[in-house]
């Protein structure tokens, strides 16, 4: 990640010289140049403080990327805070993922320590697989080559997955050891999900038009491995979760080993509903965050969450 928080620092700067740009930020001294370099780099914290000084509104770019807001203090953005509600994980958990001690995640999640822009990038990435996207949101990407191709690639599959939505099922299943041991056609993938063989050669075939699958031989493989992010215009995401929704309730009707279906119609008081919401959003953060670090790639499942209400104050 040194090389994606060098690229980051250098598209910040802009046209400005190294010397104007360490002087607009505050320093006597000229630490751009080591930064640029990647021999050493700012913290997250002054990192989103270097954003703000170049005019970024940091909060709204977090609560784009996340839907989590990020807060801040007399010393800056609370970087700490932001980045635990964001891995719904374990700090040994998240640890785990991303190779440092537990002490140093614990540090930097209660914010007793600040992360360097490299490992806040890395907890980003192992927290959500969707770097490529917020980086994307601070400056333009193609100002950071390390993670140009990834964003395109993310960027079509997000095209896809609305448009054509089993696309995205296509990808995951491509991803799995089964499918990765030996060749396997088009009726196999077909069988596995439920859908008609035609159906599964139309999406290889938009997926391969994308530049999201190539082939080699029998076998179809994944160009990159992405974390898909469907969040977009209203009309369209709604048309996307009725989708999966009616998936889930075909499911419902003729369940298979293993399917997990459950509800729950209740009363409560507002306050009690609107903790549950809370947990419900906390969980599939988590549920984000698992599946972002999971290894080896052995099953494709749809989770689908939903939380109806009745408005009794109408």
């Amino acid at each position: 990640m040194e090389v994606v928080g060098s690229q980051l620092l250098r598209a910040l700067r802009g046209s400005r010289s190294q010397i104007a740009f360490a002087r607009r930020l505050g320093y006597r001294g000229n630490p751009v140049t080591d930064w640029e370099r990647g021999c050493t780099f700012p913290t997250a914290r002054e990192t989103l403080r270097i954003c703000a000084r170049v005019g970024i509104d940091v909060v709204a770019v977090s609560t784009r990327f996340a839907n989590v807001e990020i807060e801040r203090d007399s010393d800056g953005f609370l970087v700490g805070a932001w980045l635990k509600a964001l891995a719904g994980v374990s700090p040994s958990e998240l640890a785990r993922r991303v190779g440092c001690s537990r002490s140093s995640v614990s540090r930097w999640l209660s914010g007793t320590a600040q992360p360097r822009l490299p490992e806040f990038l890395v907890l980003v990435d192992a927290a959500t697989g969707r770097l490529p996207d917020l980086i994307a949101e601070l400056v333009p990407i193609e100002a950071v080559p390390a993670l140009h191709s990834r964003h395109q690639a993310a960027q079509a599959a997000k095209r896809l997955a609305f448009d054509a939505p089993w696309t995205e099922a296509v990808l995951r299943l491509l991803e799995t050891e089964a499918y990765q041991r030996e060749p396997r056609d088009p009726t196999w993938l077909a069988r596995v999900l439920g859908l008609d063989a035609s159906d599964v050669v139309a999406c290889l075939d938009v997926l391969q038009t994308a530049g999201l699958v190539r082939r080699v031989r029998e076998r179809y493989i994944n160009v990159e491995a992405l974390s898909v992010d469907t969040r977009g215009g209203k009309q369209a995401l709604h048309a996307l979760k009725a989708h999966w929704a009616e998936v889930a309730a075909q499911r419902a009707r003729a369940p298979m080993r293993g399917d997990l279906h459950a509800y729950n119609v209740v009363s409560a008081s507002k306050s009690d509903l609107q903790r549950i919401q809370e947990l419900l959003q906390e969980t599939y953060r988590e549920i984000r965050a698992i599946v972002a670090a999971s290894s080896p790639t052995e099953q494709v499942a749809l989770v689908n969450m939903q939380l109806l209400k009745w408005p009794t104050d109408a």
